[in-house]
């Protein structure tokens, strides 16, 4: 496969996951600044890391959710929530079960966070908590 390849299997798995709207917004920012990094990301993480067969969809979300929460990058927590919640299938308890198991592993205050911005997705989607 060469890079435009990639590159295009990439957009299309982004927009798989993320949603048109969401891969629609960042592709409107796109700038002589952030060209190289979009096209990275669009290569690397959704071509050739997101298309990789051995995992499916749901749990690359849940890794990626358990991941970003551990690391404390809420922009991307509240992304990945939002696009399981509206794109991937996911409902409010399974984004709970996730918190949970989180809490064990990362730490009570990095869950306690996360609920509070997981709760706000939620209530922004119009989902009952």
């Amino acid at each position: 496969m060469d890079e435009q390849q990639r590159a295009e299997q990439g957009t299309a798995k982004r927009r798989k996951i993320l949603g048109d709207a969401w891969v629609d917004k960042s592709a409107a920012g796109k700038n002589s600044f952030n060209a190289d990094f979009l096209d990275l990301i669009s290569r690397y993480a959704w071509g050739e890391i997101w298309t990789r067969p051995h995992f499916d969809d749901r749990t690359r979300r849940v890794l990626v959710i358990g991941t970003m929460l551990a690391l404390g990058q809420w922009d991307e927590f509240r992304m990945h929530v939002r696009a399981a919640l509206t794109e991937g299938g996911f409902t409010p308890d399974d984004i709970k079960e996730i918190l949970l198991q989180q809490a064990i592993y990362c730490g009570v205050p990095a869950a306690n966070h996360a609920t509070k911005e997981a709760a706000a997705v939620i209530k922004e989607l119009g989902l009952k908590i």
